[in-house]
């Protein structure tokens, strides 16, 4: 692990917050980090304000696209709404279709098949289209790219909204409305929505010609906070808002779908990460294992007991992505060992019988065993695709453009994204992503990082500091819970591995005569050596509540040790 100390903010704007708030200089540091400097700021930053949303008409071809919805609903034309089958597309698939049949009939929902259509828009679902009688689709987290598909759909007089988040190619398609904000000549002020995001500015819009307020659509946050967690968007401006008030939503009142997943979970309160880790891999179970219309489904359901039996098929369908995930991945890395792979500048896997609805999850487990950019590849009809995700500073989508001549298709972020080529351009393809990443990564990012917030002594750390942190929450990109690093501590003599394989660090730690405070390392066992018989040692960690029998304790949870 690298540890890299962010710089110390100016003293003048730490003072100076700090004496405006009536906070310390650590909090008012680590405010300030956040790029929080004024009495102003931080109020929007504990307490986001739905009013605070900016104007959805800002965003490029909003008017145009409302106006369509406004005709097809004075004309009674069959409106189909189409996302993709991850979590931010079926949440978003939910919410806008949901939203129209509040007060309009002609709606239904399409979400492609990931093995016999692939991601994004298909010519299947605009066939299907055709023969049902729709006149207008509205595609969620997908068809910024779709220049084909929506020439095509414009043969068979269908109009296309396109509400993407995806980054543009040169053309935009040519559909009646292009709603994203990464388009050059958008100017709407945040250009970091998710999917469902994007979708919830359209029924933004769509509320304020119908004279309902943004209290109205309150009951839709709790999916658009799930497309924000899951869809690791930064949690910062309009998204912090939603996600904020997402939360709230998920957990007061939450959606009968949600409802019955977290009445499995027995947990009283749950954050952004339990969002991302319990509900979003539910979801997304669903369109890897089966098909995604099960998740549109269950997050529509209004009948509870409808809604449970839903969320446990999409249980089973979960814990059979599980055992497939870690057949998978081991299969995977035993590939890479076996072709002495395992040194080069990426991670490049190919076996034509993997499941294509778990290739994303290996990737990410193959980036984190190895870290770098990492490719993974099955059979897809006649053709390979791969979900490719890389590491943190490192544009894996600018890569995939270097080795464009070898690729059929592709899209995706900087972190995350998927292609597809023909089986013959593999190894072309593979030789040259390998070049392009060589020559174009700093070779520090293949070493993982732990941006560390500032140093801190034990004594410091109190119930006042972590009610404090609490409400920087929800954490995520842009807003990471805060690591701290302390020197020179030491274990008070008690320290051991636990948990299987002694695999987990458990200790309690003392510096300069404070303490003991319990910590607890997971996956760190192996560093149990480096503070027996009481040497000092320094650390990196979050502060962390631990739950034991009814009492509340604070503890550190220990990232790294040296």
């Amino acid at each position: 692990m690298r540890w890299t100390i962010k710089p110390k903010p100016e003293e003048e704007k730490v003072k100076s917050l700090a004496q405006a708030l009536g906070v310390d200089g650590l909090v008012a540091q680590l405010l300030v980090q956040r790029g929080i400097t004024t009495f102003e700021e931080a109020k929007l930053f504990f307490r986001p304000q739905l009013e605070h949303l900016h104007d959805p008409f800002l965003m490029k071809d909003m008017e145009v696209a409302v106006a369509r919805i406004e005709l097809a609903m004075a004309t009674g034309e069959n409106i189909l709404v189409f996302g993709d089958y991850d979590v931010d597309g079926t949440t978003a698939v939910a919410l806008l279709s949901s939203y129209l049949l509040t007060f309009y009939p002609n709606v239904a929902t399409y979400i492609p098949d990931r093995y016999l259509e692939g991601y994004g828009v298909s010519y299947k679902g605009i066939d299907f289209a055709e023969d049902n009688g729709f006149s207008l689709i509205i595609a969620l987290d997908c068809g910024v790219k779709a220049i084909d598909k929506v020439a095509y759909a414009k043969q068979k007089n269908i109009d296309f909204i396109i509400c993407d988040h995806h980054r543009p190619g040169d053309t935009l398609p040519d559909a009646v409305a292009v709603l994203d904000p990464k388009r050059d000549d958008c100017t709407y002020p945040y250009d970091e929505l998710c999917g469902c995001g994007v979708g919830f500015k359209l029924i933004q819009a769509l509320a304020s010609r119908n004279g309902d307020t943004i209290t109205d659509l309150i009951p839709y946050l709790d999916l658009v906070a799930t497309a924000i967690g899951a869809d690791i968007v930064p949690i910062t401006g309009e998204n912090r808002v939603l996600a904020y008030h997402g939360l709230k939503v998920i957990n007061s009142n939450p959606r009968a779908g949600f409802k019955a997943i977290i009445n499995e979970i027995k947990k009283p309160v749950l954050t952004i990460t339990d969002v991302v880790f319990i509900i979003a891999p539910r979801i997304n179970a669903a369109g890897r294992m089966e098909h995604g219309q099960y998740a549109v489904n269950l997050l529509t359901e209004t009948d509870p007991e409808k809604a449970t039996k839903l969320a446990s098929e999409i249980e089973k369908f979960n814990i059979d992505r599980r055992g497939l995930d870690q057949e998978i991945t081991q299969e995977a890395l035993t590939q890479l060992i076996d072709h002495n792979e395992e040194k080069g500048f990426t991670s490049v896997v190919y076996k034509e019988t993997w499941h294509k609805g778990v290739i994303g999850i290996v990737a990410s487990r193959l980036t984190e065993t190895y870290y770098r950019p990492t490719l993974v590849f099955t059979k897809s009809g006649d053709k390979l695709a791969a979900s490719a995700r890389s590491v943190k500073g490192f544009d894996v989508y600018n890569a995939l453009e270097g080795c464009a001549e070898y690729i059929e298709q592709f899209g995706g972020h900087k972190y995350a994204a998927g292609l597809t080529l023909l089986e013959n351009q593999y190894a072309d393809f593979k030789r040259q992503f390998e070049k392009v990443v060589s020559e174009t990564i700093d070779p520090n990012l293949l070493i993982p990082e732990i941006s560390v917030d500032t140093l801190i002594e034990l004594k410091d750390i109190n119930p006042k500091l972590m009610r404090i942190i609490n409400q920087f929450a929800p954490f995520g990109p842009g807003n990471m819970t805060p690591v701290f690093m302390a020197e020179h501590i030491k274990d008070s003599g008690y320290a051991k591995g636990v948990g299987l394989e002694e695999k987990h660090l458990k200790c309690a730690v003392s510096q300069n005569d404070y303490g003991p405070i319990n910590a607890i390392g997971f996956n760190l066992g192996d560093k149990l050596p480096l503070i027996t018989s009481r040497k000092p040692f320094s650390a990196v960690f979050n502060i962390d509540e631990n739950e034991w029998q009814g009492n509340v304790t604070l503890q550190l949870k220990l990232k790294d040790l040296r």
